[in-house]
This record gives C-alpha cells, structure tokens and sequence, in this order.
C-alpha cells in the first residue's frame, strides 16, 4: 500500500507514535473479530497537536490499515496532511464532537460487534451477571438510536447522555469506549464486549443470577487494585500486538 503520510523526518515524534499504536490496535481489532467491513472507528489525538486526531481512511478494511494511511484531521473535519482517502462522517461527527469537549477522551472506539450490538438493543442493557459485567455497573451511559450519526445536532443529545462516564451502550446501535490512552480504552472496550458475549449465552441458557450491588463494589475496587503494570490495559495491548507481528507487521509501515 503507498504510503501517504508524511515522511518520518517531517512529523513530530508524538505523531509517529500515535500512527504505529493506532494502525496496531486496528489490526489487533481484526486478529479479534472486530471488523465490520469498512465501517467502525478508531480515532487518536496526537499529543501537543491541539486537538488534531488520527483516524482510519474510509474505503480500508481494518485488516489493510497501516501507520501511513491514517489520516490526520483537525477537530473540524480538514486534511492536515496529504491522503487519498476520505473520511467518513459517520465517524467524524461523533468522534470529533468527544474529541472536542472532553479533554480526557486521548482515544475513541466504536464498533457493530454481534453481542455488543445484541445486549444495547435488549430491555436493561448490561446486567450485572458475570466477572466482566460487574466492571461495569454503575459505569455505563445509554444513547437512544437516532439513525446514522451524521447530524451536528445529536451531538448535545450524546453529550448529556454520557455525562461524566466514558463508556457507552448506543442503544439499538453498538460500543461506545473512550479512555485517556489507548490502551486502556482498548482494555474497556475488551471488557466490554467480554461482558457482553457472556450476557447472550447465560440469557441463551436460563434464568441469569445477579450480583447483589454490595459484591460488585468489592469486585470494582480489588479490581483497581489489581491493575497490571505499565497503566490500565497496557501489558494487555501489548501482548495484542505481538500475536499481531508474527501475522503480519504491514500495518508498521
């Protein structure tokens, strides 16, 4: 694939460092099942770059993506490098708006996977009935459908609804995850969709048993506790991106 991003002596140490960890986690997301065709988000700001943002090129399949095809943008939708590909605005719109407005938001995912989008579009959402669930209680904001999110004007709608959390269920629609690296909002979003596998089979099975709110504060703060080192989800990521090398390392290019 030709590159089209500038030439490693022309961009900030801080941008080639966000290319290589967001074309990894784009491979990561396909090695795990996480691609939707040409569809879904990944998006990076770029530290010290006020507010620019890296994100996937629209007409690339998560499998084909690489640090230099990313295309860079500015938080109102303009190219700050050359690039072929366009971007999608279904993307732009709602990454871009939380990019904007929330200053901890370094890294957003978003995807159509089966059970994510199976428990958002459920009566009650994610219920507290497995390990991965109990993360979450409490954590979670909901954002009724409202089609393709290509309207400036939900953004406000978005905004009110995810309030202080930084994980949403888009009712009807898929994952939500924002953390203030990507690996941890890689970690979330892992989580997330754990939590949700796991709901679709226990409900598939039988009546489910609820964790009572008491244990799930216990679990949460032992869970803070035991958080691996290098950061939230950092060894996890990690470890992602070497089964990812002995693929494939196209994407480093």
């Amino acid at each position: 694939m030709a590159t089209v991003a500038p030439a490693r002596s022309q961009m900030s140490d801080a941008e080639h460092e966000a290319r290589q960890q967001l074309a990894a986690c784009y491979r990561v997301f396909d090695m795990l099942g996480w691609s939707e065709m040409i569809y879904n988000h990944i998006t990076l700001k770029i530290p010290g770059e006020n507010g620019a943002f890296l994100i996937n090129p629209f007409g690339l399949h998560f499998s084909e993506v690489t640090a230099s095809s990313l295309v860079k943008i500015d938080i109102d939708g303009n190219k700050l490098a050359d690039s072929p590909y366009p971007v999608n605005r279904a993307g732009f719109v709602q990454h871009a708006l939380f990019h904007r407005h929330l200053p901890d938001a370094h890294c957003i995912m978003h995807t159509h996977t089966t059970a994510g989008m199976a428990v958002s579009s459920v009566e009650g959402g994610l219920r507290p009935i497995n390990f991965y669930a109990c993360n979450f209680a409490g954590q979670i904001a909901y954002h009724d459908f409202e089609g393709v999110t290509v309207r400036d004007e939900e953004g406000q709608r978005l905004l009110e609804h995810l309030g202080d959390k930084r994980v949403m269920l888009l009712r009807n629609h898929g994952i939500l995850v924002m953390g203030r690296t990507l690996p941890e909002a890689f970690i979330k979003h892992w989580s997330l969709q754990r939590a949700c596998e796991i709901q679709m089979a226990t409900l598939a099975m039988g009546t489910p048993l609820e964790v009572s709110a008491d244990t799930v504060a216990v679990h949460q703060r032992d869970l803070h506790q035991a958080q691996a080192p290098g950061g939230p989800g950092a060894a996890d990521f990690a470890a992602m991106v070497r089964l990812v090398d002995r693929r494939d390392t196209g994407w480093r290019q």
